[in-house]
């Protein structure tokens, strides 16, 4: 028997919370040969866009922070997963064969195409390349300039908020309920801090056009708009679907109770693009890093002979930022439901930079010391109809 024979190959594809933490903890076996795929040097805090949006914070890790040894990060795009050949396709040319894959490729941002100009004009927040240039876009603009944040989830609150404190002019649209997955205390807390930092708040409006310098509303009433940021909600890469795996109707990889394909058990999800039971957890940080660890342990699994575990996740709530000095813990119970229970203000703010910073520290302990990742367990996961449907927020 050869080296290589004894050896086991996985390719996680995706350097994202779930990817990430998923390579760390495939460590816990030494003969595990552990490659990682992602197209960017640098580990994205996605939970920080807004803040690298508005030049209040960076957005970026260096990976060496973060990796343990014996990783191979390979900076590339995967263009397909050859399942018959066992080999991950990569947009320089390169192929890398596999005994196993995680598919942690994380979601993206959408513009809708049904809304004229909105590709053309708005800009997406929720990817850093597009933060990048949103950036760049704000920079050029008089603090006085209208902006319109289009989504009132937990991304374009934290948009707005984050542009209001500096002084902007800024306009919500929520196309519906402000925060809508939340308690109705929590939403009135919301509400009441972008009032008071002058955010307008269009809930029941619609926009159904995007100009260069204004946007339509439904009943056909023009707002100016030096800049239109789109955050109404997530998509995920089309990889699993180009790779003759099946997908959910979002796009996201279906998946068996151990985050196994339906369709191949040597490819096993994790994060924002795993759909188990066709039953997805939100998109989120919190769920993302533990999806990570239960995708690396079925592969240990499988690797070891032995029979998978199902997963067991529970989301116990969700914070939002309210510039840099308040933000609001909304309390749910284990299967994602909010209760009428929230913390806001500077004790919330605090909350959440713990949150956003446990995401980074817990995966660079697991890089210490493979195998520690904790999370909450408890969640129905096959109850979780209500959850699924409030699977576009994010962090």
């Amino acid at each position: 028997m050869t080296e290589h024979d004894t050896r086991h190959r996985v390719t996680v594809i995706g350097g994202g919370y779930a990817g990430t933490l998923a390579a760390n903890h495939l460590r816990m076996r030494a003969d595990v040969d552990i490659t990682l795929v992602n197209p960017w040097p640098d580990f994205v805090e996605r939970v920080r866009l807004h803040q690298f949006v508005a030049g209040t914070g960076d957005a970026t890790i260096d990976y060496g922070t973060l990796l343990g040894e014996g990783i191979q990060l390979v900076v590339d795009s995967a263009t397909r997963i050859d399942t018959a050949a066992r080999v991950v396709r990569l947009a320089s040319g390169r192929a890398l064969s596999y005994d196993y894959v995680i598919y942690a490729v994380g979601s993206t941002a959408t513009i809708s195409s049904s809304v004229p100009g909105a590709a053309e004009f708005a800009f997406p927040v929720a990817e850093f390349e597009a933060a990048r240039r949103l950036r760049a876009r704000l920079a050029e603009l008089p603090v006085d300039a209208p902006v319109t944040v289009v989504g009132g989830g937990l991304t374009g609150v934290e948009t707005a908020a984050e542009l209001a404190e500096q002084g902007r002019t800024v306009t919500l649209v929520c196309g519906g309920t402000l925060v809508s997955s939340w308690s109705a205390p929590g939403r009135r807390y919301v509400a009441r801090w972008l009032s008071r930092h002058g955010v307008t708040v269009l809930e029941a409006d619609v926009v159904t056009e995007v100009g260069p310098d204004a946007v339509v509303l439904a009943d056909g009433a023009v707002r100016s708009s030096a800049l239109t940021i789109w955050a109404t909600g997530f998509g995920v890469p089309g990889l699993a679907a180009e790779s003759g795996l099946r997908t959910d109707t979002l796009g996201r990889l279906l998946t068996d109770e151990t985050l196994a394909s339906v369709d191949d058990d040597r490819v096993v999800a994790a994060g924002d693009a795993a759909a188990p039971s066709d039953q997805p957890l939100r998109m989120s940080c919190q769920a993302a890093g533990a999806l990570g660890a239960q995708a690396a342990n079925t592969v240990l699994s499988h690797i070891a002979g032995t029979p998978p575990a199902v997963i067991d996740q529970a989301l116990t709530g969700s914070c939002v930022s309210l510039g840099r000095h308040a933000a609001v813990r909304q309390l749910a119970r284990r299967d994602d439901t909010a209760v009428n229970l929230y913390v806001g203000g500077r004790l919330g703010a605090a909350i959440k930079e713990f949150t956003c910073k446990v995401g980074v520290s817990r995966i660079r302990r697991e890089a210490r010391k493979p195998g520690s990742a904790v999370w909450v367990r408890g969640g129905r996961r096959l109850e979780q109809s209500a959850s699924a449907a409030r699977a576009v927020t994010f962090p």
